[in-house]
């Protein structure tokens, strides 16, 4: 009778000792495993999480399913990111273009009659550590039969990327304008750039450095100076579909330019400021005001050139 009393008294002990494991109930489990399929981290994410509200007993299986989906979205970015650098390291001269072409124009007749047009083209290529931009402008009116403007602008800007936040610019430019007294403009200007904000809501950069100007005049005269050049280049996603751009390189111009040239015989100041409304993924209109200064400006001429455009831009 001892002996059997004492097998009756180890059993319970030992069925206490090993309970039966909770499993994660089947359904549960199967719509953890249907987000994680349709590979959408937000859905998995909140399917995650009213699992573990749902089925408080079994967070630590629910954490392993979502770890292991997270360890191969880790692995995925990381593929996608190599797949990208070996891309830009093998590219060709003529590979990575992308840019925004801009158009506007218009046309009056009765009491007066006047015709303009301007167009504008903007191209980059980013690789790893540098950046190649390059910019042409043309605007264009007559009125009354006579040219009231005629203004022509190409620019080459290339930029080495030295930390996330510090560059370093080159910058070469044209331009043309006979009624600022001028039939040709070179300016050429190299330094450095600092990145102040850039995020997915706004970017702002500063450059300065030395820069290198001649101006070859109506008149058949020429001048060579040295100076400096400082801008800025901001840009602020107001909403969804609304821009707005200040931007202080004069070889983009996805938005405004304000860029402040300074010598010893002149100061020029040339300030776009940019409004931007999204049509589509690709088409968008743009409203702009230009303010374009010159504290010595040639004989005949005027200081400061004021123009508004509306323009359509396309982005490819």
């Amino acid at each position: 009778m001892r002996l059997k009393l004492h097998v009756l008294a180890l059993l319970p002990a030992t069925f206490v000792a090993a309970p039966a494991a909770a499993e994660l109930p089947q359904p549960v489990q199967a719509m953890i495993e249907a987000a994680i399929a349709g590979g959408d981290p937000a859905k998995v994410r909140t399917v995650v999480e009213i699992a573990k509200q749902t089925n408080p007993d079994d967070v630590a299986e629910i954490d392993a399913l979502n770890g292991a989906f997270l360890a191969k979205q880790r692995e995925i970015a990381a593929a996608e990111r190599a797949r990208k650098e070996e891309a830009l390291r093998t590219a060709g001269l003529l590979d990575n273009w992308s840019g925004r072409g801009q158009i506007g124009a218009f046309q009056s007749t009765g009491n007066s009659s006047n015709v303009g047009l301007t167009l504008s083209l903007n191209l980059a290529r980013t690789g790893i550590d540098w950046q190649h931009r390059l910019k042409a402008n043309i605007d264009y009116q007559r009125s009354n039969g006579r040219t009231s403007r005629e203004q022509y602008l190409a620019a080459y800007e290339p930029r080495y990327q030295i930390t996330d936040s510090l560059f370093a610019y080159g910058l070469a430019q044209y331009e043309r304008d006979r009624f600022q007294g001028f039939s040709s403009r070179y300016s050429a200007s190299g330094g450095l750039g600092y990145k102040l904000i850039d995020s997915k809501a706004a970017k702002l950069s500063l450059q300065a450095g030395p820069a290198w100007r001649r101006v070859d005049f109506l008149d058949g005269t020429s001048d060579s100076s040295l100076g400096a050049l400082a801008g800025l280049e901001f840009g602020w996603q107001l909403a969804k579909a609304l821009k707005f751009t200040q931007d202080a390189n004069l070889v983009s111009d996805g938005g405004g330019a304000a860029t402040v040239l300074v010598d010893s015989n002149n100061t020029s100041v040339l300030l776009t400021s940019g409004l931007e409304a999204k049509i589509s993924d690709r088409l968008t209109t743009r409203l702009s005001y230009t303010f374009d200064y010159d504290s010595n400006p040639p004989l005949g001429a005027v200081s400061t050139d004021t123009l508004t455009r509306f323009t359509l831009v396309y982005g490819f």
